[in-house]
């Protein structure tokens, strides 16, 4: 894996900034940072993500993998196995609907990794994944 990752900004629109304002610091645990009355920063996991002021929403589609359908286009961090396991179980307490639970895919192959799925309230979907050895996020 490189050493030369650095932080992502990341625009992505909302419905409602007061929802997803809560969503963001509230249930996923992200601080807040500068914000206005149409878009708000936040520390995503050490990215910088700002949620933008868009009433329209545009359909999304899927792809299917490993037989589930997983949301296009969607984003999201790759975590350590650890946090990874703490911020699903977080999550399953707050009620959060998966559109794909928290599973192991690749298992005891080269790139075995966590992965989840679920929406924040304006529809956009987020991934969360993480590596058995993280060396192998780029393996082919």
């Amino acid at each position: 894996m490189s050493q030369n990752l650095r932080p992502f900004h990341l625009a992505i629109p909302v419905n409602n900034i007061e929802i997803n304002r809560t969503f963001y610091r509230d249930v996923l645990g992200c601080k807040e940072g500068r914000s206005s009355d149409h878009w708000v920063d936040f520390d995503f996991f050490g990215h910088q993500l700002v949620i933008h002021l868009k009433e329209e929403k545009n359909e999304s589609v899927s792809n299917p993998v490993d037989g589930k359908e997983v949301p296009i286009p969607h984003f999201g961090v790759v975590l350590d196995m650890q946090t990874f396991e703490t911020f699903a179980e977080d999550l399953k307490k707050k009620g959060i609907q998966f559109i794909i639970e928290p599973y192991i895919r690749f298992k005891g192959e080269v790139g075995e990794q966590a992965t989840m799925f679920f929406k924040d309230p304006s529809g956009n979907a987020l991934e969360f994944k993480a590596f058995r050895n993280l060396d192998q996020l780029f393996a082919k």
